[in-house]
């Protein structure tokens, strides 16, 4: 996409990392990013509390640049309690109490690789590395879970998640649960391992089909065959 000097202004003013801006810019620039940018405005002036903060909605972009990606873990929507929700889908900041989901991708990773059971629920390591933990909807109100579904993130999202499907190959996407699936129908299985398993949610996990998925082994065989390092999962515990 060519930019005109006005376009390229208005990119500017975007807080993304670099590579995901201009990667992104055809969406960026659109009157989706717009109704969407106008929707979060509206519920700040109606003094609503938004989670995450503003500066962490980027988070998992900003912490995983797009050349750097190896592994994308999809999410639905951040949490919506106090302190919880820091831009990284699954991940809570240092000190939070592990969500129930969480604890089960834990005993997973534990059960898969035996790695220990980490006492926090902070993945930026795993961000770090190159695993882009990206929810489908990146805000959410306080207390109101679901509450920004529709309102434009999922489009956003879906975009990210069709550049990387097209202009990068080898990446495992892993897609735990129904809506992660639905939202990874378009991905090219013939260029990209597609991993897929019922949701860690204890409801879904308890029902069979996540514990002994064994994601995180496979994610590192694939990678590891394609040249690529590996991950490491091992959180300090």
């Amino acid at each position: 996409m060519s930019l005109s000097e006005q376009q390229q202004a208005q990119l500017e003013k975007v807080q993304l990392e670099a590579s995901w801006k201009y990667g992104l810019s055809e969406f960026l620039l659109s009157p989706k990013m717009d109704e969407l940018k106008d929707f979060l405005v509206q519920e700040k002036n109606a003094d609503k509390v938004i989670y995450p903060p503003s500066s962490l909605i980027f988070n998992a972009l900003n912490t995983t640049p797009m050349p750097h990606v190896k592994v994308v873990i999809l999410g639905q929507d951040p949490y919506h309690g106090p302190n919880q929700a820091h831009g990284l889908s699954f991940s809570v900041q240092k000190g939070v109490a592990l969500p129930p989901s969480l604890r089960n991708i834990f005993h997973e990773l534990h059960n898969d690789l035996g790695i220990e059971i980490p006492k926090h629920g902070n993945l930026t390591h795993w961000a770090e590395q190159g695993v882009l933990l990206l929810n489908a909807v990146l805000t959410v109100e306080a207390g109101q879970p679901t509450s920004h579904q529709k309102r434009g993130w999922e489009d956003f999202t879906d975009y990210v998640i069709d550049v990387l499907n097209e202009q990068r190959e080898h990446i495992v996407f892993i897609l735990w649960g129904a809506y992660a699936q639905r939202k990874g129908q378009r991905i090219d299985s013939s260029k990209h391992l597609v991993l897929k398993a019922a949701h860690p949610s204890p409801l879904a996990a308890n029902r069979g089909g996540f514990f002994g998925c064994k994601v995180f082994s496979k994610s590192n065989n694939y990678l590891k065959q394609h040249g690529i390092e590996p991950i490491d999962w091992q959180l300090d515990a």
